[in-house]
């Protein structure tokens, strides 16, 4: 039985620890950072401050070996690893978020494998993140973008993987976890639906990261995405694992310093994977805090810890909910299938009003489409918006209370 009244991390976290009237329900557009993050950027700063790969010089050469750590921590923690369980940390890409991690294998490896009348197939749930760049690539390719249509209650069925991916589809790009709905997907199975007609998969793992262990190889993922930003670290670090095969033939999204092997008055040869794709000075005290916050997350709590505390606070809020008859939650009715996410409605009360009003109680929501405009319409969901509650082990019972008492008090602002 998790004791969710207690809470051992809140002190962990500076702005929560600061502000105890603030219920911070908002993890999944944003993680908030522990102390030993934000220490981490200033010890870079202060200790090892070098331009990595640049210099050969201590302070460079300490600077560049603190980022091959991280790259090859990341790789571990993705299941990167060989026969003989080392990370292939040569595989692992920086990028500023999963935007642009995304976009980089849109870019970059959809033209090296779209032709005309090909088929990219993603689910009507994705983030804008993992759709528009999507629709750009078939456009240029001349190819078509097929939906994956969930059930009502967010399950992708067997029947519709099969009526979607077929010999004409060369990607499927799926998020791991919806940031609408909160449902895992059934990565494996698109996995195994793509390559059994050739083709490769792509996964954005931006809201399954912060609250799962996640193992590319046993997904049977091609490419994998996340932001170091929702995972506890510092915005601006993303991240993509792909399998080096297609990293080694896809070309550079971006150029310029640093991401070349030698330059001539008339061309160019790239640097190795993955300073290929990483043009430029990259944040690296971010980097580093990065590898500090992943580490605090699978290390310091641990994900059996993350996924039981959160499991147990979104059963209790979902039960919570269920008392306010005027609440309609969107996706499953399981508190189970919701990953640290609860998408809901209160009946007649637009969405800015029950976050702008839930606010003045310190409560922070998300309200809006989420970047999962063509979601909404598929639902149905008025005027395109709904309000989000996202959990993360850092919250707590008197968090949740806060917030549904909040929802009563909506309610009868606008019902009095």
């Amino acid at each position: 039985m998790i004791d969710i009244e207690a809470n051992p991390y809140k002190a962990d976290f500076p702005l929560l620890a600061g502000k105890p009237e603030i219920a911070f329900l908002d993890s999944g557009a944003t993680a908030q950072r522990p102390t030993c993050a934000l220490d981490a950027q200033r010890h870079f700063y202060e200790t090892m401050n070098a331009n990595p790969l640049r210099g050969l010089y201590s302070l460079s050469v300490e600077a560049t070996e603190a980022i091959a750590q991280v790259r090859a921590q990341i790789a571990r923690l993705l299941g990167a690893v060989d026969e003989r369980g080392r990370a292939e940390a040569r595989d692992i890409v920086f990028t500023r978020n999963a935007s642009e991690s995304l976009n980089l294998v849109a870019k970059s490896f959809a033209p090296c494998v779209l032709e005309p009348g090909d088929e990219v197939a993603i689910t009507i749930m994705e983030h804008h993140s993992n759709l528009i760049p999507w629709q750009q690539a078939c456009r240029a390719a001349g190819a078509t973008l097929v939906y994956l249509y969930p059930e009502q209650d967010g399950t992708i069925t067997d029947d519709e993987i099969a009526a979607k991916v077929g010999p004409r589809t060369k990607i499927v790009a799926a998020g791991h976890v919806s940031n609408v709905m909160g449902v895992e997907n059934p990565i494996a199975k698109l996995a195994e639906a793509v390559h059994a007609q050739g083709g490769y998969l792509v996964v954005d793992g931006a809201q399954s990261v912060p609250h799962m262990a996640v193992d590319v190889r046993a997904l049977g993922a091609d490419f994998y995405v996340f932001s170091a930003h929702k995972a506890l670290g510092p915005m601006g670090i993303g991240v993509l694992w792909g399998r080096h095969e297609l990293l080694e033939q896809m070309p550079p999204m971006l150029t310029g310093g640093e991401m070349i092997d030698s330059v001539t008055e008339t061309d160019a040869v790239w640097a190795p994977v993955p300073e290929k794709f990483e043009a430029g000075t990259q944040d690296a005290a971010g980097i580093y805090a990065t590898g500090v916050a992943l580490s605090y997350l699978t290390e310091t709590v641990g994900y059996d810890a993350v996924a039981a505390r959160e499991a147990a606070l979104i059963a209790y809020a979902m039960e919570r909910m269920a008392e306010l008859p005027y609440v309609d939650i969107i996706g499953p009715a399981e508190a189970a299938r919701h990953h640290g996410v609860i998408s809901f409605n209160v009946r007649g009360i637009h969405p800015h009003d029950v976050a702008s009003i839930l606010d003045m109680s310190g409560v922070c929501i998300r309200a809006g489409h989420h970047c999962a405009q063509p979601l909404l319409t598929w639902l149905g969901v008025e005027n395109l918006a709904c309000c989000r509650a996202s959990l993360a082990f850092y919250n707590d019972k008197s968090d949740v209370d806060r917030f549904v008492d909040g929802l009563a008090a909506v309610w009868s602002t606008f019902n009095a």
